[in-house]
Order: C-alpha cells, then sequence, then structure tokens
C-alpha cells in the first residue's frame, strides 16, 4: 500500500478515533462515583491547625487535591502543585493514616509548603468518591465542579484547568 493512499489515512484515523474512544471510556471509569455540579461542602482543620471550609474559598477557582505520602505519583505531582499554590488556590487532602507531624515532615522532606487537610479515615474523600489518588478536583468561583482527573496530571495541565474555570 502507497503510504500516502487514502486507504493508509483511514487506517490511521481508525486508530486515532479508536485510542480516543479508550481514552474518554479510562476517563468515565476512573471518575465515575465523583459527584458533578455543586463540590459537597466540608468543615476540618489544616495540618497547620487553621479550620477550613469549602465555604472559604468561594469567589475563585480551587484545586482540590487528594494525595498520600505512599504515593509515588502523588510525589511526582507536588512540585507542580507547590507551584500552583503560590498563584491559585490549593487544599490538598492527605488521605493517609500516618499522623500529622509525620505528613509535616515528608512535606519539609519535599520542599513543598501548601494547605493540607489530614483525612486519615477518607470521610472527606468518601464526599467527593475518591477511589484512587492523586485526584485532582477543580472548581469554580462558584463550588461547582468543572474537572476531575486521576492519576498523574502535568502543572500546565491544571493550570489550563484552573484558568478555564475561571472563565466561568
Amino acid at each position: 500500500m502507497n503510504p500516502s493512499s487514502p486507504g493508509r489515512w483511514l487506517l490511521r484515523a481508525a486508530a486515532l478515533l479508536l485510542l480516543a474512544a479508550v481514552l474518554v471510556a479510562v476517563h468515565a471509569y476512573t471518575t465515575r462515583g465523583i459527584p458533578r455540579g455543586a463540590a459537597p461542602d466540608f468543615h476540618a482543620l489544616r495540618l497547620d491547625g487553621m479550620p477550613v471550609a469549602l465555604d472559604d474559598y468561594r469567589g475563585a477557582p480551587l484545586l482540590l487535591q487528594f494525595w498520600a505520602t505512599w504515593c509515588p505519583v502523588c510525589r511526582l505531582e507536588q512540585g507542580a502543585i507547590d507551584a500552583i499554590a503560590r498563584d491559585h488556590a490549593v487544599l490538598s487532602i492527605a488521605m493517609d493514616e500516618a499522623g500529622a507531624a509525620q505528613i509535616r515532615a515528608y512535606m519539609k522532606a519535599q520542599g513543598v509548603d501548601y494547605p493540607v487537610v489530614h483525612d486519615p479515615q477518607a470521610r472527606i474523600a468518601a464526599l467527593y468518591g475518591i477511589r484512587g489518588v492523586p485526584t485532582s478536583i477543580v472548581l469554580d468561583g462558584k463550588g461547582e465542579i468543572r474537572f476531575v482527573e486521576v492519576g498523574y496530571t502535568s502543572g500546565p495541565g491544571l493550570r489550563l484547568r484552573l484558568w478555564w474555570a475561571g472563565r466561568q
């Protein structure tokens, strides 16, 4: 078959469509059970002892980042999350059985410093239907869930989602 023949291009287009369908199906499967629309509210204490509620973040986009110290993929994202926290509202939820002091030590060792809520019994995670970490949820300024990603998400990808959530 000639490399520029219509049959070759049709085969490539079909392969790309199949790949896109698989990616959409995987995304739908990994994010099933995560609510859409208004984000479930919660009240908790951050690791620094400050009380926090989701309503505290109304008015601007928010990145809710569910993670754990034992998660190697979470570790890959931490530098990007830390950089994003300098420019955008970020609230991370540590789904970790480790104690608060251990999480603080872990963050110090990783060189990151962003707001963290410790969720050892996964109560907040259950409100959001979280099944795996890392999970990134982007809320708009009204508290509506706009984007959900499970697994590694790049810093530029998260920034783009936050920007888009701010435009809605």
